[in-house]
């Protein structure tokens, strides 16, 4: 679901809102005649004055249709969608889950096709290549559409005070950004020393057992991994998952245990919660953190503005791979359930306008995948400014199947202990042998592969691994995807 990136929208979310209850909210105006309502769900958190802001825009412009939206549990939204389908109870309009897989969901009926609104025309004023199977249609048909622009999901955020306090500056006094692994480090050991014991140099929160792999994320794509942490793929270069054979993982896990030995890493992170690191990081408790762009809106309503950001560290001075992102994107659908009424494809239209993509990008959500949105808008808070010109670190890369229609069709089944349990493990001791505890996690991660492509043999689709590999692939060029 990418962009928005899956990630940005599911992951970040996920950490923010983990402790949210399910509410409502709704127009309070008087209700004329006629009008008729739509259902909508999300799991929007960081996000939730710029879709409460579209609501007041579009009941305006469309006074006689209601939007009633009700904000879900973040991390429970898959298996409460899940349940609202099978008890009949589903939405008109919901925010599409990562799992199941979106043919899946197509599969089981979940999505009404919006072909028939979605014309040509329609389609039109998209970026072109914003549509394919596999990304935001199955077999053809249109069940969704790009939302926001590519930029990279996470970003190493620094406190400029804390930089300042230790030291760490170019010779205008302005604070000298980490661009390498070296550069972390000394900062970290420089702001841990210097602070007098009163903070240190990294901190993060990972009582939602995700927090900790975004470091993985951010620091192994420098170093030229361009799985990441592979959540959206395996390693196209050769078709698989390469946490133990790639030397980037543990090079950088053993960097991060060596962080934590010299105490430059709050002590609590593991107990704590991404929100609540949140606020440490802007009170100054610690100098360096990880994030994503959601961080922005809270720190500007507290009037925090004492940070900067850069991303993709790396062993070098240039990364050797770089955020990827598919060819078009999918974040909203309409439920077969309710059928593509005027008013729920009202609402998908007014979302995918550039109009409410302008004021996403004004709102400092993230990017709109209309250039003219991103262009238009006007941008006061210099710390978006940088996230926006880390565009040039986010490139499309090769997605199976647009290549291979039929690769729609394969589901990988999750395993267990998957990346955060093997490095939660590593990092608090109870796993002692990283090489192992890696190597068992590819192995576990390419049998599911493998076994998904076995599942989808069987039932007669015309698949298989070599569908995954794509030998020519350049992780530092675009990609260009040619469908078959």
């Amino acid at each position: 679901m990418s962009p928005i990136s899956r990630r940005g929208f599911l992951t970040a979310s996920a950490a923010l809102g983990g402790g949210l209850t399910a509410c409502s909210s709704s127009s309070a105006k008087s209700t004329p005649s006629g009008t008729r309502t739509v259902t909508h769900w999300d799991w929007f958190v960081s996000q939730e004055p710029w879709i409460k802001n579209e609501i007041a825009v579009f009941e305006k412009a469309n006074p006689k249709i209601r939007i009633k939206r009700t904000v879900q549990v973040s991390d429970k939204y898959p298996d409460l969608i899940n349940l609202a389908f099978r008890g009949g109870d589903a939405p008109d309009f919901f925010q599409i889950p990562s799992t199941p897989a979106f043919p899946d969901q197509v599969a089981q009926g979940w999505l009404e096709p919006l072909d028939a609104r979605a014309t040509a025309a329609w389609q039109s004023r998209f970026p072109q290549g914003s549509f394919f199977n596999g990304v935001d249609m199955v077999d053809g048909k249109v069940y969704s559409a790009p939302f926001g622009g590519a930029a990279p999901w996470l970003q190493l955020y620094i406190h400029n005070g804390l930089f300042k306090q230790a030291g760490i500056t170019n010779p205008d006094g302005s604070v000298k950004l980490p661009r390498t692994w070296d550069d972390v480090t000394l900062a970290a050991e420089a702001i841990t020393k210097k602070s007098g014991g009163k903070a240190h140099g990294i901190g993060f929160g990972n009582a939602q057992n995700a927090t900790l792999t975004w470091w993985i994320e951010l620091f192994v794509r420098g170093a030229g991994s361009p799985a990441g942490y592979g959540t959206d793929g395996p390693d196209y270069r050769v078709g698989k998952w390469t946490f133990g054979s790639d030397r980037n993982y543990a090079d950088f896990l053993t960097l991060l245990l060596e962080w934590k030995k010299k105490g430059y890493i709050y002590p609590s992170a593991m107990s704590i919660g991404d929100e609540q690191a949140r606020a440490f990081f802007e009170r100054g408790k610690f100098g360096i953190t990880v994030g994503g762009v959601w961080n922005q809106p809270t720190w500007a309503e507290h009037h925090f503005s004492d940070y900067s950001l850069t991303t993709l560290p790396s062993p070098t001075t240039t990364p050797k791979a770089f955020f990827y992102y598919p060819p078009g994107g999918r974040v909203f659908g309409v439920s077969k359930a309710a059928a593509l009424t005027d008013e729920a494809w009202a609402w998908f239209d007014h979302l995918h306008s550039v109009e409410a993509g302008r004021r996403w990008v004004e709102a400092g959500q993230g990017l709109s995948v209309f250039p003219r949105a991103n262009d238009q808008a006007k941008i006061t808070s210099p710390q978006f400014q940088q996230y926006v010109d880390t565009r040039r670190y986010a490139l499309p890369w090769p997605v199976p199947a647009i290549r291979n229609p039929e690769v729609s069709q394969v589901v990988v089944p999750a395993v267990k202990p998957d990346l955060p349990d093997v490095t939660a493990g590593l990092y608090t001791g109870q796993l002692k042998d990283m090489g192992a505890a890696l190597s068992a996690l590819e192995d576990r991660r390419n049998k599911a592969l493998a076994d998904g492509v076995k599942a989808a043999q069987a039932k007669g689709a015309k698949v298989g691994l070599a569908d995954y590999v794509f030998a020519d692939w350049d992780p530092t060029k675009p990609y260009v995807n040619k469908p078959a």
